[in-house]
């Protein structure tokens, strides 16, 4: 089973690592040539292209300058233990013993708009790109043209030296968009978590972000290899409806939250 999530805009480089453990990410030819577009930008053309204040876009201008291949854990951190956000808040990682990271590490892929896929341990210099940023390159008009197939090839690759060939897509629609699903070589299984508010439950953006993180945690915990078993998925109060489920969408409620 492999599992599919977003990264996240905020970053943490001042926690120290819980690991040593780390390794490269695969694309980073392919990030080069994206950095060297940006390293074009000024910083009014990163804060129009990416709706930021001037503050950000001058951060990620100084990022985008001072990126290179050659790093190490010296300016680098593993991407599981770098990314924050409502996500990362529920599969607190920092929480993971080395066997469940070394489990991670095979089973769990992080899409980004700078690095294509990345494992949990691959270190990562900060960044921001978003992968709906419609970024001009020389592969067409935005990220999506950019990356093409290769995401796509890529998680073949790891879904090839799976078990069970399943894919969990716990990402957000807008880098999911950079996979090609009828490519996939795997059943790809979409859970969908809805909360109750005024009586009815719905997608609510905060906690449907973090259920995702939940939901990664709970295959890292338990070694979920068959789809059916994560219809047990219990953390904080979310429970499988079958009513509501359809195919190969999963779809979890849970009661109102105080």
């Amino acid at each position: 089973m492999l599992i599919v999530i977003s990264p996240a805009k905020t970053l943490d480089y001042e926690t120290p690592a819980t690991t040593q453990t780390q390794t490269m990410p695969r694309f980073l030819n392919r990030s080069a040539e994206l950095i060297n577009e940006l390293s074009t930008l000024s910083v009014q053309d990163v804060a129009q292209l990416m709706k930021l204040s001037d503050k950000l876009a001058s951060l990620n201008v100084a990022r985008y300058n001072s990126w290179t291949k050659d790093y190490d854990d010296s300016e680098g951190k593993q991407a599981i233990l770098a990314f924050k956000g409502d996500v990362y808040t529920g599969l607190d990682a920092e929480s993971l013993s080395e066997d469940k990271l070394a489990y991670a590490q095979d089973h769990l892929r992080m899409l980004s708009g700078l690095y294509g896929v990345l494992r949990p341990l691959d270190l990562m210099l900060p960044y921001r790109l978003e992968m709906g940023t419609k970024l001009a390159n020389k592969g067409g008009k935005d990220l999506y043209q950019f990356w093409g197939n290769e995401l796509t090839e890529s998680l073949n690759e790891d879904l090839a030296k799976q078990e069970e060939s399943v894919l969990v897509n716990l990402a957000s629609n807008e880098y999911y968009k950079a996979v090609k699903p009828k490519q996939i070589n795997a059943q790809i299984i979409t859970p969908v978590f809805k909360d109750q508010k005024n009586g009815q439950y719905k997608i609510i953006s905060f906690y449907a972000k973090k259920a995702r993180g939940l939901m990664t945690r709970y295959i890292i915990d338990n070694a979920i290899t068959d789809p059916e078993q994560l219809k047990r998925f219990d953390y904080e109060g979310y429970y499988y409806c079958e009513s509501e489920s359809e195919g190969n969408t999963f779809v979890f409620k849970r009661e109102h939250q105080d």
